[in-house]
């Protein structure tokens, strides 16, 4: 059975890990279609990865299967979950990394798994991604229920992503996280910017724990010299510091 089944992880490129829940997957669905969302966030932020899958699931097919694994307290008592939505499903850790993504989804119900029905051997204390996860993930988009795999589960850990604010004039935000090319990316959303009425070519100041930047609002990285601060707003239609053809998150020293 083909299913998408798309992949967000911490672990990097360099180990196999990766890899190795591809396998897994593939030996138990060998029609999966299965796609990269990221394995680079950052090592244990579950905040950016929580932003970045609830960003990313909206642009694949109904019924997509979304395994999310940024699992610092792997191998302790937090619980693998697997997340019905009206619209697909989450498989992760209960540490509300799935949260945010599956309220955009419509979340419906949570179950815990049972490792002893999706684990394809003996289960690792610290790969739950290889040996619950994938397993997991496979076996729905084969066509098993969630109940099937595990119980009925209300007590999850939720996560809420930080809201800007407005206040005097000034728009209060936070940092998500910090992308490949150095661009600093807030939880500030385009409807904010809007909203003080600032327009393309308006100089805004920036100021953060390590000081004030005055930057040129823009709509394009290259509408500043290269080397210069900018701010524009993103594909995810969030506010964004970035320098053009340089790395923002060490001019604004921000991480």
């Amino acid at each position: 059975m083909r299913k998408v089944i798309t992949l967000l992880t911490d672990f990097g490129l360099s180990d196999p890990y990766p890899a190795l829940m591809k396998g897994v997957i593939l030996n138990i669905n060998p029609e999966a279609t299965i796609v990269d969302l990221s394995h680079s966030i950052d090592k244990f932020n579950v905040k950016m990865g929580a932003f970045i899958l609830a960003y990313t699931v909206d642009y694949f097919p109904e019924n997509s299967i979304h395994v999310a694994v940024v699992d610092p307290g792997v191998g302790t008592a937090r619980k693998p979950l697997i997340v019905k939505c009206s619209k697909g499903y989450l498989i992760g850790p209960d540490n509300g990394l799935l949260i945010p993504a599956a309220e955009k989804l419509g979340l419906r119900e949570v179950y815990e798994i049972d490792v002893d029905k999706v684990s394809i051997g003996r289960t690792s204390q610290t790969f739950h991604g290889r040996d619950v996860f994938a397993p997991a993930a496979a076996r729905i988009s084969n066509g098993e229920e969630p109940d099937l795999l595990g119980k009925p589960y209300n007590d999850y850990v939720k996560l809420t992503l930080p809201e800007p604010k407005i206040l005097d004039e000034c728009i209060l935000g936070e940092v998500l996280y910090v992308n490949g090319f150095g661009n600093v990316v807030t939880n500030v959303d385009e409807s904010m910017v809007k909203a003080l009425n600032i327009k393309t070519g308006d100089s805004l100041l920036i100021e953060t724990t390590h000081g004030s930047f005055k930057v040129k609002f823009v709509n394009a990285y290259g509408a500043v010299k290269p080397g210069s601060p900018l701010a524009i707003i993103n594909s995810f239609r969030r506010l964004e510091l970035a320098v053009n053809l340089s790395d923002g998150s060490k001019f604004f020293q921000l991480k």
